[in-house]
């Protein structure tokens, strides 16, 4: 329990550091921001893998640069969900969650060398 709130806010910090790096993507506060991390794992754990099946030729045609879309669309979903979160338009949600993904990428890597020196 307690991995998946720390997770939660982790996720928390870094959907206002997207806040903060992206124009048109802007987030209330923490509140906002840690209800829109619980959403944003929902969304990606139930509708992204059903976008995913249904965009499959596609993505395969797309050597699988399509997902880059579908990750956006499920920033721009959770957008529309919670409310003190709000993406204006699909290119600053496009950009977004390419930000989130690289954040994401950074923090894997660095709690897994903190877990790995333990």
């Amino acid at each position: 329990m307690v991995a998946f709130i720390a997770h939660l806010l982790i996720t928390s910090a870094l959907l206002l550091l997207v806040a903060n790096f992206v124009s048109g993507v802007r987030i209330a506060g923490w509140g906002s921001a840690f209800l829109g991390a619980f959403v944003l794992g929902l969304v990606n754990a139930i509708v992204r893998p059903l976008m995913i099946l249904m965009t499959l030729p596609l993505t395969i045609l797309t050597f699988g640069l399509f997902l880059l879309v579908v990750n956006a669309l499920m920033l721009w979903l959770v957008a529309a969900l919670v409310p003190g979160i709000q993406v204006r338009g699909f290119g600053p949600a496009f950009l977004g969650s390419l930000v989130l993904t690289v954040l994401n990428l950074l923090v894997a890597s660095l709690v897994g060398l903190e877990w790995g020196a333990v």
